[in-house]
């Protein structure tokens, strides 16, 4: 039996998923890791309790579909994170993720100081905590020991291909996304490492996400087996879900984001947006946002302290009207990125009435994420002209939320097959890096059309919620 792996790398799970050439699930694994939140504003994971997540997937995929082993393994993984390693290879930090806001102060100070805009136009990443940039300054400063005893600085999945192949490698999408990379020479930028005081013998080498590499040491039996470098979650599930110019690909995980795959770099002249580097003819334009699925866990497990399964607890939210009964939500938990970039915003709950109850907070609360969304997207909608989006990832299982997400952006809304569309987008790039050939577009399962009429509501809505965070920011500080 053929099969291609596709592993994706997220913030709370790791997933590995067998897929057939056009794209059917054969088998997956998962586990789930956790985030741990040691400090105000801290967000680290074990790079150790990842690395067994990796392993222990693959194996059970082997298992299962024993005796046959797959035509290549590929990874997608999350963006933004930083490890310190020693000279022997061992993790001296945790892995700082991309929720964390430690440098937020920094960030701020960039800001003020004028730099913002300089590293805007060399890297196409807006200057904000998440990246490693601003962490490796908040490491120097804070941290010197760690910092100065350092000898590489990488990612979570540099972390797991050198503990498969002993080398420090970093795909090309991942390293876009640093804050460190130049967007037109494509190699670490001299100045901005100039500003940390970080040599690039420090960082990984950056490589092609087509770049494959053969006998992993934590897989005896997979010798033979391709194991593809792959990209960043974003530009894998954007890959696995349409390579249609001008499609808009809308995930929501643990965080969510709007993304188009667009032929030139382009970047925002009010630094809104990101512009990422995949491979040749390809970059990644989009935003992302910190509060995307892990709103409606804060919701269910620590605001409300709900047993009910997810969906039945989410379903809910069916029992009430498109916006909320006035109900508005400012879902920024964990701050936020794209396109306000600002680590100090957080959550506010407005319009309250003595007849609001569960059911209309999470429907404002699913209703806030894809305002949230739409934000996101108003420079791409300047840009290019969007006619459908594609829903990926965990709230595509969610009717409510499709359809929501339909009529505020009052387009049509495709679901594919497979939702799973970082892994299947690895998978497939491993294929185009291998030169198999595999199906351009997945079959699409469901679709959901927007209401004019629940679109006015949302219009609405939406300009509420903008002038609430635009009256608000200042209080945030």
């Amino acid at each position: 039996m053929e099969y291609f792996l596709g592993l994706d790398i997220g913030t709370t799970s790791l997933k590995s998923i067998a897929f057939s050439r056009d794209g059917k699930i054969l088998c997956e694994h998962s586990i789930s890791y956790p985030i741990r939140h040691p400090f105000p504003e801290w967000s680290e994971q074990d790079p150790e309790e990842i690395l067994m997540a990796v392993v222990k997937t693959v194996e059970n995929i082997l298992q299962d579909l024993s005796p046959y082993i797959p035509v290549l393994c590929c990874f997608s993984s999350a963006m933004h994170s930083l490890i310190a390693i020693d000279k022997s290879g061992k993790p001296i930090s945790p892995s700082i993720i991309w929720a964390d806001n430690r440098a937020a102060e920094i960030a701020g100070r960039i800001i003020s100081g004028n730099q913002a805009r300089e590293l805007y136009k060399r890297t196409g990443l807006p200057v904000h905590a998440m990246s490693p940039f601003c962490k490796l300054k908040w490491l120097k400063e804070n941290q010197p020991e760690i910092f100065n005893k350092a000898f590489k600085f990488i990612g979570i999945k540099e972390w797991i291909f050198f503990r498969l192949f002993g080398i420090y490698v970093v795909d090309i999408s991942i390293a876009a996304a640093t804050g460190l990379m130049n967007i037109q020479t494509l190699q670490w930028d001299p100045w901005i490492l100039e500003q940390i005081g970080v040599s690039a013998d420090r960082l990984s080498e950056i490589v092609q996400i087509e770049k494959f590499f053969s006998s992993p040491v934590l897989f005896p039996s997979l010798t033979s087996v391709p194991f593809v470098i792959g990209g960043s979650d974003g530009a894998m599930a954007n890959l696995g879900a349409s390579d249609e110019p001008g499609a808009l690909v809308v995930t929501v995980g643990t965080s969510s984001a709007a993304r188009l795959i667009v032929d030139k770099p382009q970047t925002d002249p009010d630094m809104r947006t990101f512009c990422y580097y995949i491979r040749n003819g390809q970059w990644l334009l989009g935003g992302a946002s910190n509060n995307g699925g892990i709103v409606l866990q804060w919701l269910q497990e620590d605001f409300f302290h709900s047993e009910k399964p997810v969906t039945d607890f989410l379903n809910q939210a069916s029992r009430v009207k498109p916006g909320s009964d006035g109900l508005i939500f400012l879902p920024y938990l964990l701050g936020e990125r794209s396109p306000i970039w600002n680590a100090d915003a957080r959550g506010v709950v407005f319009g309250l009435n003595i007849n609001h109850g569960q059911a209309e907070m999470i429907r404002a609360s699913l209703e806030a994420v894809i305002y949230c969304l739409f934000a996101i997207s108003q420079p791409l909608f300047e840009k290019t002209a969007i006619k459908k989006i594609y829903a990926t990832g965990g709230f595509a299982r969610n009717k409510i939320w499709l359809q929501i997400l339909a009529d505020v952006f009052n387009l049509p809304v495709l679901v594919s097959e497979t939702i799973e569309n970082s892994a299947w987008g690895a998978a497939k790039c491993g294929m185009q890096a291998l030169g198999i050939s595999t199906s351009s577009e997945p079959a699409v399962s469901k679709m959901f059309y927007p209401d004019d009429s629940v679109h006015r509501i949302y219009a609405k809505g939406f300009q509420k919620f903008q002038r609430l965070y635009e009256l608000l920011k200042e209080e945030f500080i």
